[in-house]
Parts: C-alpha cells; sequence; structure tokens
C-alpha cells in the first residue's frame, strides 16, 4: 500500500480551522463586555479631567484616585467589605422569602381564579408602590434593623417571582392537561408531575429578576434602617454626608460587583436547569 504524504502544517491548519469558530465566538462574548468597561472608563475620565474643573474634582474623582485611596487601603476595604457581607446576608433571605412566598402565592393563584382576582391585584399595587414612600412606615411598624431591612426586599423582590410562576403555570400546553385528565390524575398529582417542571423557565426568569432586586432591596433598606450593624447602603450614606466622593464610588462600585456576581449565579444556575431543554435557558 502506497503512503499519502500529508504536509507537516496540514493538520494544524485543520486543528486551527475547528478552533476558531470557538475563538470567534469566545471573542464576541468577551470583546463586548470589555470594549464598553473601556468605554465607561474612557468617559470617566474624559468628566473627571477635562470636563470638571480642578477645584470641583473631588465630586467625582479619577478612577485610579478611587483605586489607590479607598479600594487598595487595607481599613477601608476592610469597612466596605464588612458592611457587604451584611447586605448580603439581608438580601440572601429576602430573596429566600420571597421565593417562598412568590412560588407559593402564584401556584395558589393558578389553581383558583378566585383567589386571583382578590391577590393578584394587591401585589400589583404593592409593586406600584415606591418603595421610598413605604420604607419609613416599614420601619415605624417593625423597627429599624434587619427584620425591616429583610421586609424591603421582599417587598421589591416577591412581585416578579409570582407573576412568572402564575403565568408558568397557566402556560402549560392544553394537549398535556387534556392527557392527565384522561388519565384521571388529580389536582396535586398534575400540579406535581406537569405543571410546576412545565413552569421551572418562567419560574427561574422570576428567580433572576428578582435576584437583582432583592440586592437592590437591602441596600435601600440600609439607607433607612441604619440599626444594628451598617450595611454598604448605610456606608453610601456616611461617606455622602462626608463628601468621601473616593470611598463613596468604591462602595458604589462593590454593590455594583455583588448585584452583577449574584445574578451571574442565577443566570448559570437556569442554564443548568433548563438550559439543555428549553431556550429561555441558552
Amino acid at each position: 500500500m502506497v503512503g499519502i504524504a500529508v504536509p507537516a502544517g496540514a493538520g494544524f491548519a485543520r486543528a486551527a480551522t475547528r478552533r476558531s469558530p470557538l475563538l470567534r465566538k469566545t471573542a464576541r462574548r468577551i470583546g463586548a463586555p470589555v470594549a464598553s468597561f473601556g468605554l465607561v472608563l474612557a468617559l470617566w475620565y474624559l468628566v473627571s479631567l477635562v470636563v470638571l474643573a480642578p477645584d470641583r474634582r473631588f465630586l467625582l474623582p479619577p478612577p485610579h484616585v478611587v483605586l489607590t485611596e479607598s479600594l487598595l487601603d487595607p481599613v477601608e476595604l476592610e469597612v466596605m467589605l464588612r458592611a457587604l457581607s451584611v447586605t448580603a446576608r439581608v438580601a440572601v433571605t429576602g430573596l429566600a422569602l420571597s421565593v417562598l412566598l412568590g412560588v407559593s402565592i402564584g401556584v395558589l393563584m393558578s389553581q383558583a381564579r378566585l383567589l386571583e382576582r382578590i391577590v393578584y391585584p394587591q401585589t400589583v399595587v404593592l409593586q406600584a408602590v415606591p418603595v421610598l414612600a413605604v420604607v419609613p412606615l416599614i420601619g415605624l411598624w417593625f423597627g429599624y434593623g434587619t427584620t425591616a431591612r429583610t421586609i424591603v426586599c421582599v417587598l421589591i423582590a416577591v412581585h416578579p417571582i409570582i407573576a412568572m410562576t402564575l403565568f408558568g403555570v397557566r402556560s402549560v400546553d392544553p394537549n398535556l392537561r387534556e392527557l392527565f385528565l384522561l388519565g384521571r390524575c388529580g389536582r396535586l398529582r398534575r400540579l406535581v408531575s406537569l405543571e410546576l417542571p412545565a413552569a421551572l423557565p418562567s419560574i427561574m426568569t422570576g428567580l433572576r429578576t428578582a435576584a437583582g432586586l432583592s440586592v437592590t432591596g437591602a441596600i435601600v433598606g440600609d439607607m433607612f434602617c441604619a440599626q444594628g450593624r451598617p450595611g454598604i447602603g448605610t456606608l453610601l450614606n456616611t461617606y455622602r454626608a462626608r463628601l468621601q466622593s473616593e470611598d463613596l464610588l468604591a462602595a458604589l462600585l462593590l454593590a455594583a460587583l455583588f448585584g452583577v456576581v449574584v445574578f451571574t449565579i442565577f443566570t448559570v444556575a437556569q442554564r443548568l436547569t433548563v438550559g439543555r431543554w428549553h431556550a429561555s435557558g441558552r
């Protein structure tokens, strides 16, 4: 048998061809966030160093000043991280309660139209009322500590879970409902075996939205309910009152980073749970 000579670089060329779509896909995913982050930094420097006069530059210090004088200061960073941990615990507790209440209320409303007509308008009203107008009343009733902060989180985060749970259960394929009815399956069996699994993509979408809102609720609660250990929102109020712009911006960056991390965690959870069989997880 006569062998066929293959050029030495052919194997590398084929491997590069196979890798190129993956490289292009990775570049598209990473390139856009990096470019947008660079644009934000450029605008920040432009406003701080060009637009603002030197005597007003304290209003928006350049990024490198925020980094060197606040984020890289071990004492200041420790204070911020300790406060962020308090806010994180409140946000996680509020989100857990929101999931429990939201899924339960959404499922109950999906099983009884009368209950939906009674309860759903009240949840819409709670969502429509500005939370900043309600927080002082919550503090008056429940004190200005951790309990009030958690309630603020629940008020902000629960509605997307209720709405998406109700939507998901009501959107089950009618043919599948008929199939379960022909099999004489009871209401509980239909709920557990059909409706909740079919509603999982919608529930996960509501949960991902509520995760970001719970962080917002925890920070808002910190700002208005300052009793107990200070959260990151409490520090934001303190830094604002003292005109500590570097520390204020550093605390804002840490809070934003925490929100991004929480949102990313639940995005990954959505992909792991429904990404292989539903388009919402891809």
